[in-house]
């Protein structure tokens, strides 16, 4: 059993758990027909960062580790809300990877998903599938909790 499944059987209120559950179906679907996207997830030292590895698969993503095979970055860290992320990355990236050159760079505030409950893990599922498959997933949390960083 997927640690997804797993926290949405915790749920004890039964008209949530259905609505979690509709809502995980809804994303499951969609990405059954797309193709898994490379992610590199990096933090503020641009080195590889996994605490979300598990959590691409269920957005359509899978963990690309070297930042220049990846067709998206993904820069998170503990303690460090957007404001801070969009002062420090810019000098971290290289124009020679590709996701810098496609302006596919996102900041994320990990610190604002909620990883202890099956709701905040579906909500960081989402907002990772509306990044990685722009245009096919919209769920609002853009500009909020992540954002699209251009050159």
């Amino acid at each position: 059993m997927s640690f997804l499944a797993t926290a949405l059987s915790g749920v004890k209120d039964p008209q949530l758990q259905e609505e979690l559950q509709e809502r995980a179906d809804l994303v499951a679907h969609k990405i059954k027909f797309m193709d898994l996207v490379p992610v590199c997830l990096l933090d503020t030292s641009n080195s590889p960062a996994y605490q979300l590895s598990e959590v691409l698969q269920f957005s359509g993503a899978f963990l690309e580790p070297n930042p220049d095979g990846a067709v998206f970055l993904i820069y998170h860290q503990e303690n460090r809300d957007l404001t801070a992320l969009m002062r420090e990355v810019p000098a971290m990236l290289l124009p020679g990877w590709g996701a810098v050159q496609n302006n596919r760079v996102i900041l994320m505030d990990i610190d604002a998903y909620r990883w202890d409950n099956a709701e905040g893990m579906l909500e960081l599922i989402e907002d990772l599938a509306e990044m990685t498959h722009p245009g096919h997933f919209i769920f609002g949390k853009e500009g909020d909790k992540w954002i699209r960083f251009e050159l």
